[in-house]
């Protein structure tokens, strides 16, 4: 699941042998295809978790998908995250009240990744050569957010930010089934540093390779 319908269409057309596109409603493409002879959908989500929490629900109430995958460009954060590295978020740390109002005052649930899964994509990271950081994520519920204290958050561990993790693993507990997100470092919040295009599309096709790679080894 990329948050990008386009970068959906990207992975689709790129890697899935014989794609078919079975949705475009409001532009947020949907692909189903092989990869090495096992079946995968690519399905955009949108961005946030509002949007996000719509088509994950919709996958599995209706169409009884049991694993996801985001995959996506985050902000890095911390100083041992460098541009291009790829990120496998353990947990999801968010400013959203979607924890606040699935549980209420009080609990303060922490959403984390189905470990089978963190698990295979890291030892698979290492068998591919990718370079790789296991950790937190932040989701953020604004893009733009001068309020935000990123020091503190890197302080306690934070690696990266962007807008949906959270949401993810919360709804995955919730329907029990299985997610991780596996992102592509493009920007750096403290450096200021940036990929270019051509380096975006370097460094993602090893974030997409690694999440299908991933896929079809915990395949039953």
């Amino acid at each position: 699941m990329p948050g990008d319908p386009l970068r959906t269409k990207f992975i689709a057309e790129t890697y899935l042998d014989d794609p078919v596109q079975y949705s475009n409603v409001r532009n947020m493409f949907g692909y189903t295809g092989t990869y090495k002879g096992k079946r995968i959908s690519v399905q955009g989500s949108g961005m946030g978790i509002p949007s996000l929490a719509i088509y994950t629900t919709e996958l599995i109430k209706e169409y009884g998908v049991k694993t996801i995958y985001r995959v996506g460009s985050c902000g890095g954060m911390s100083p041992d995250v460098k541009i291009r590295d790829v990120i496998l978020g353990q947990a999801g740390t968010t400013d959203s009240s979607i924890i606040q109002n699935t549980f209420g005052p009080g609990m303060y649930y922490s959403p984390i990744a189905d470990f089978g899964l963190l698990d295979s994509a890291y030892h698979t990271a290492q068998e591919m050569n990718i370079k790789t950081k296991v950790g937190n994520i932040f989701a953020a519920d604004r893009f733009y957010n001068d309020e935000l204290d990123i020091h503190k958050l890197i302080d306690y561990g934070v690696l990266a930010t962007e807008m949906e993790t959270s949401g993810l693993y919360l709804l995955a507990a919730k329907h029990h089934i299985r997610a991780l997100t596996i992102l592509t470092v493009s920007d750096h919040l403290l450096t200021g540093e940036a990929l270019s295009a051509k380096e975006r599309e370097t460094s993602f096709d090893e974030m997409a390779r690694l999440s299908l790679e991933t896929a079809v080894k915990n395949m039953k």
